[in-house]
């Protein structure tokens, strides 16, 4: 009984092992559609977002309606990418802050009262990428494994002095 609990332990780590790059990868795709959609309505009208950004009291809201879509409309194709990763998460960490302080605080926790609980998940997700990277399916991983640094030869005469 021991020894079957241990083999079937000892499966289900290799078999998580091999899959594990996967859910860095879920991250990404699910946090560039979640981006997608509120970047193309910011475009759409960003005059309007603009006024709205006013309203809440964001300083220079017309220059912060166009830094936010651009940052949200940048983190699309770079999370889809998986390309600087770990950089474009924080300002996409900054956009969420500011609105879960100025449009969903205000409404509490619960998604469905357009409270902060989206964009808190999309917090821990970006901090997630921050931490972990872009995973195996990106390209900050083959750029990582085609200009990785090489250690240098060591000279005898260097470890003579």
């Amino acid at each position: 009984m021991k020894n079957s609990l241990q083999s079937m332990c000892k499966q289900y780590e290799v078999i998580t092992a091999k899959f594990g790059y996967l859910p860095l990868l879920f991250i990404r795709l699910i946090l560039a559609y979640g981006f997608l959609g509120p970047a193309t309505m910011k475009w759409n009208d960003i005059h309007a977002v603009g006024n709205w950004f006013g309203t809440l009291g964001i300083p220079a809201p017309h220059f912060n309606a166009y830094l936010a879509a651009s940052t949200e409309s940048v983190g699309v194709v770079l999370l889809l990418l998986g390309l600087g990763t770990r950089y474009i998460a924080i300002p996409l960490i900054i956009v969420m802050s500011v609105a879960i302080r100025t449009a969903h605080w205000g409404n509490g926790f619960e998604a469905g009262n357009n409270g902060f609980e989206i964009p808190l998940y999309y917090i821990i997700m970006l901090l997630t990428l921050i931490s972990f990277g872009a995973g195996k399916i990106s390209l900050d991983a083959w750029l990582s494994s085609k200009f990785k640094a090489k250690p240098a030869a060591i000279n005898k005469s260097m470890l003579s002095h």
